[in-house]
């Protein structure tokens, strides 16, 4: 508990102790001083003398303690911590509980990687900035309605080919982009510093195809993860992606597909599932028509899921 206190209050051990002591002797002065005051009085200890006590108690506190803190060296400490109580009684109980809300949730930067055109990354990008909020498909509750309404900021597009959608779509919603190349992703810094520089806290992949390397997953520890176009763990792994996961299902004769939403770790589609969602085959399926069908599930639950996901992180 003490270490918690010391952390909270940003004081070392010895200021510690002495805030501990200047809040038991200051207590104990503004007890004494009202039961003094009382004592001019005529007041018989019943209901009305103890009303009067603790009010007076109350009243005498902050200025007792205040005495209090100077001999003991706190004086600046206590009279930020008054400052801050009276604050907060003096804002409404909303308005307070909205700025601390609002704080927090602002401080949730994503990066979206993609590799393509960036339908998913537009239909992210648009719910991160969506009023009034997004609704969720049915079985998807969000944890309550006004946090889905700035889950979180779109702050960078990382992107490894040049000319491709999703650059045009971060220049019109302007975010900045990072275009990557091969060898510094896989055998240098993995791009950390420029994370770091826009100060990015989760990552979603979006289309992204190459493999995210092992230091990246761990300096993101669940804080990374991906969407793919089939119900894992079939029809997953190296080289499983777009339309030649579609025509490996309709190939083996499959009823159903759809998308499945996952942390991320250092095996092709393998990492802790997170959110399915399903769809049926028709006789005379196409990957084509396959493609919509779960492109569709993907616009509808990735930006909805992803809330979810940083809705329980952000109370963390």
């Amino acid at each position: 508990m003490l270490t918690k206190l010391k952390a909270r209050w940003k004081v070392n051990g010895l200021n510690l102790v002495l805030i501990i002591a200047t809040f038991a002797m200051g207590g104990s002065l503004c007890g004494y001083a009202g039961r003094k005051i009382l004592l001019l009085t005529d007041l018989d200890k019943g209901f009305t003398w103890f009303f009067l006590y603790l009010l007076l108690v109350t009243l005498l506190w902050p200025i007792c303690v205040l005495l209090i803190s100077i001999p003991m060296l706190q004086f600046p400490f206590f009279k930020q911590y008054i400052l801050k109580i009276w604050k907060k009684m003096s804002l409404p109980a909303g308005q307070a509980g909205g700025r601390k809300e609002k704080k927090r949730k602002e401080n949730i930067r994503i990066a979206i990687f993609a590799s393509g055109a960036g339908s998913n990354a537009e239909q992210i990008i648009t719910a991160s900035t969506s009023r009034p909020p997004l609704s969720p498909p049915v079985g998807e509750e969000m944890e309550n309605t006004e946090a889905n309404e700035s889950a979180y900021t779109v702050a960078l597009i990382v992107c490894n080919k040049p000319g491709v959608g999703v650059l045009t779509i971060a220049e019109s919603n302007g975010i900045p982009s990072l275009l990557i190349e091969k060898e510094r992703f896989f055998n240098g810094d993995n791009y950390l510093p420029e994370l770091k520089k826009f100060q990015i806290d989760f990552i979603v992949l979006a289309g992204f195809l190459w493999k995210m390397p092992g230091s990246l997953i761990s300096a993101y520890p669940k804080k990374i993860v991906n969407i793919h176009p089939a119900l894992l763990p079939k029809y997953g792994g190296k080289g499983m992606y777009g339309n030649k996961v579609h025509e490996a299902v309709i190939a083996a004769g499959e009823k159903e597909s759809g998308i499945t939403i996952h942390y991320v770790d250092e095996i092709y589609d393998h990492g802790e599932i997170i959110f399915q969602a399903n769809c049926t085959i028709d006789e005379n399926e196409t990957s084509a028509s396959l493609a919509q069908k779960i492109h569709a599930l993907e616009h509808t639950h990735y930006p909805v899921v992803i809330m979810k996901i940083l809705q329980k992180q952000n109370r963390r």
